[in-house]
């Protein structure tokens, strides 16, 4: 195939990246969006496998197609309540694939430079050593910058986003865990890898390489265990932008103009989401990707009072006398698959004239935009679907505010609390509607650990239960 028209593929594949970002940014034209991704990935794919310098077809081919048919099977597996480990574990996938890329490369330059010093001829090498070949001793240092980096991008990536599945999933605690010495730890791995690569770059061998890598990979580890649950929406963001930065070190190892521009769309778009994420949770950015939050500065403050429960007849009865309603959803609804029963249930209020509106918090679902997914997949109308900052000053006005699966999000203790590990966090202001109801299974404190002081109020009551149950019950009940 032909260079020109490799690059030809390379400039619409690109374009219909940056397409397929620019859509995702409104609900109504993120299913255009997501096929203009799948479009461009498709010729990426296509025209890189096929494009010149790409050997041993018969082996490409069925890994392809082997990871083709493990995708599908999990695409078609994973819930959406799952939606953000999965995200998690696809990064640590590229994070490895940058790290055996890299290791590839370095060892193909040693193969490259061993046959030059014996006057060997090339024939039989890769086509990626035949480039390396050509190189000027400037480009092979710059070879080796890449590398490096790729390396050690890469092994961050990894280790962290593993990490982040387990917390996600509930597999490995939530609450930030440091080894003793913390930051130091750190920044001392940090350190030594880069006295590493300084020897690497000055010819000490590629076993600076397999050092750099183990330090790399613990300081993915101990990055992300230092950080607590209630920043697990920012740290899935940030490595994601780990990995399009590790994708771009990799194009620029291969020489693969397309992945470079994939990597850098990634590994910006990632770091502007979670900039913009903090500012919504009110974190310092560099505080939260480097561990600094998720443990209090002193003793919480005590709750008074107690959780009063009611039953569906109770939120029927709130709901029938009342003209406004703000419905809040969260993860609960997400994890009881609640969405429908709640799209019912607007229905049913709006029928009867009372004004309902959805109330979404940036971070809600613990991924950026996974409610607005649920609701728009229940057939909830866009309009009345609103931002946290569109939303918030109406609570007072509200006759009724419910609550469904979540927690933090609508935690008071992040405004009333400075010992709180939300805060400063801005949240959805809900003990200011005339009554509050939580739906939740039970009395637990939710997936960050933070007891709730909402939960006490005197307007609030507790819809014990299964989201989805609790809602079909109270839909037999209105009138």
């Amino acid at each position: 195939m032909a260079y020109g028209l490799v690059s030809a593929a390379s400039i619409a594949a690109s374009v219909l990246f940056i397409l397929s970002l620019g859509g995702l940014s409104g609900q109504e034209s993120a299913k255009r969006a997501v096929w203009y991704g799948i479009v461009g990935m498709g010729v990426a794919v296509l025209f890189t496998v096929f494009g010149p310098g790409v050997g041993k077809l018969w082996l490409v081919i069925p890994m392809m197609a082997i990871g083709a048919v493990a995708g599908a099977i999990v695409a078609k597996r994973v819930e959406m309540t799952e939606m953000p480990q999965l995200v998690a574990a696809l990064h640590s996938f590229v994070g490895l694939a940058a790290v055996f890329i890299g290791f590839n490369a370095d060892i193909e330059r040693i193969r490259v430079a061993a046959a030059q010093a014996a006057g060997e001829a090339m024939d039989g090498f890769s086509g990626f050593a035949a480039k390396v070949a050509t190189k000027t001793p400037a480009e092979i240092t710059f070879l080796q910058i890449e590398v490096f980096l790729g390396i050690f991008i890469g092994a961050v990536t990894f280790t962290g986003s593993v990490v982040a599945f387990g917390k996600l999933a509930g597999k490995i605690d939530g609450k930030p865990k440091k080894l003793p010495g913390g930051h130091m730890l750190n920044a001392g791995a940090l350190a030594l890898s880069i006295l590493l690569g300084i020897m690497y770059f000055s010819g000490a061998g590629i076993w600076t390489l397999v050092i750099m890598a183990a330090l790399a990979f613990f300081i993915g580890w101990h990055l992300i265990m230092g950080i607590g649950g209630a920043d697990m929406p920012v740290v899935v963001s940030m490595l994601n932008s780990y990995s399009g930065w590790a994708a771009a070190a990799i194009g620029f190892t291969l020489g693969n103009d397309l992945l470079i521009v994939t990597g850098a769309l990634v590994g910006s778009s990632g770091a502007i989401l979670s900039y913009i994420m903090c500012k919504a949770m009110n974190r310092n950015f560099v505080s939260v990707i480097l561990g600094g939050f998720g443990g209090t500065t002193g003793p919480a403050a005590e709750i008074e009072g107690e959780q009063i429960a009611i039953d569906a007849d109770g939120v029927a009865a709130a709901l029938d006398d009342a003209d406004s309603v703000i419905i809040v959803p969260g993860y609960g609804m997400a994890v009881a698959q609640a969405q429908q029963s709640v799209s019912e249930l607007v229905r049913k209020l709006r029928a009867a004239g009372k004004e309902v509106r959805f109330a979404i918090h940036p971070v809600a679902g613990r991924l950026p935009g996974h409610m607005n997914v649920l609701l728009a997949e229940a057939k909830v109308p866009y309009d009345i679907v609103m931002e946290m900052d569109e939303i918030n000053d109406d609570f007072p006005q509200t006759d009724v505010a419910i609550v469904i699966g979540s927690n933090d999000i609508v935690n008071p203790a992040a405004q009333d609390d400075p010992n709180s590990p939300i805060a400063g966090m801005p949240v959805l202001e809900v003990w200011k509607a005339k009554q509050v109801f939580v739906s939740k299974r039970g009395q637990g404190t939710g997936y960050s650990g933070i007891e709730n002081p909402l939960f006490f109020k005197e307007n609030t009551r507790m819809f014990y239960g299964d989201a989805k149950q609790s809602i079909d019950a109270l839909l037999t009940k209105l009138h």
